[in-house]
């Protein structure tokens, strides 16, 4: 008796229990696009910027706390202003500390996600991908295998959107601490270079200009990153050498 209400099946109430927090998730991301869109902007950082100086300075530490919990709320829920975080980060606390609570709180709002989605259709998804035959379960094995390289990867490589790095890994049975701390040093790389955009944007503010944020793809910038780009890829590609050559 225990073992047949061990193994039922999950009732469709269970399936849309599990499946509620991704749903708010994208609830919420439609509502802030189509809401949001207009406050969380460059402009809005402009106009307000001496209040939120006034407000760091009497309050430094609530203005970490509120910020990074602000940073992991718009991670999160994929509602729009990632990037006018990340320069505000920059602009309240300099490039350093400023880097460490954007990263702090991106990494936050990505286990969040990344739970959600697990909860909702990773553990099933990922099950059927394990018992599967073919393309597809030499595929799921070889990401297995190569966990931490793709990881970095999802995380290094600027065309991939931060919202996919993030769902990605919670269908294949990533643990979530390879997760985590891959996400923490992956995007350590990108957060620097935008928290120092944002560390200079009083000088921005004051010649009434906005910021570049093509930054990232300038020579200087990109190939260190894709540097490390290539450091990651380097174990699938020494193992698929040793494959092909019987190594």
């Amino acid at each position: 008796m225990t073992d047949m209400t061990e193994n039922a099946p999950r009732t469709t109430g269970d399936g849309l229990k599990s499946k509620l927090p991704l749903i708010a998730i994208v609830v919420a991301a439609v509502v802030g696009y189509l809401t949001l869109g207009d406050y969380l902007s460059f402009q809005t950082l402009a106009d307000n910027r001496e209040a939120l100086i006034a407000f760091r300075d009497a309050n430094y530490v609530l203005t970490v706390g509120l910020f990074i919990l602000a940073y992991t709320i718009i991670v999160a829920f994929s509602l729009p202003g990632a990037t006018i975080a990340t320069l505000t980060g920059g602009f309240l606390f300099a490039t350093f500390p400023g880097a460490l609570f954007n990263i702090t709180g991106a990494t936050l709002g990505a286990i969040a996600i990344f739970q959600a989605a697990r909860m909702g259709f990773g553990e099933r998804l990922g099950a059927r991908l394990e018992h599967s035959q073919g393309m597809v379960k030499r595929i799921k094995d070889g990401l297995d295998e190569n966990q931490w390289s793709m990881l970095f990867l999802l995380r290094l490589v600027p065309a991939v959107p931060f919202f996919m790095a993030n769902l990605i890994p919670s269908f294949l049975e990533v643990p979530l601490h390879r997760f985590a701390i891959s996400t923490f040093l992956g995007i350590i790389p990108g957060a620097i270079v935008y928290t120092s955009v944002g560390a200079g944007l009083g000088e921005v503010f004051a010649r009434g200009e906005t910021p570049n944020l093509g930054i990232i793809f300038e020579p200087h910038v990109i190939l260190p990153i894709l540097g490390l780009c290539a450091l990651a890829a380097m174990p699938i590609l020494l193992k698929a050498v040793r494959g092909k050559k019987g190594l």
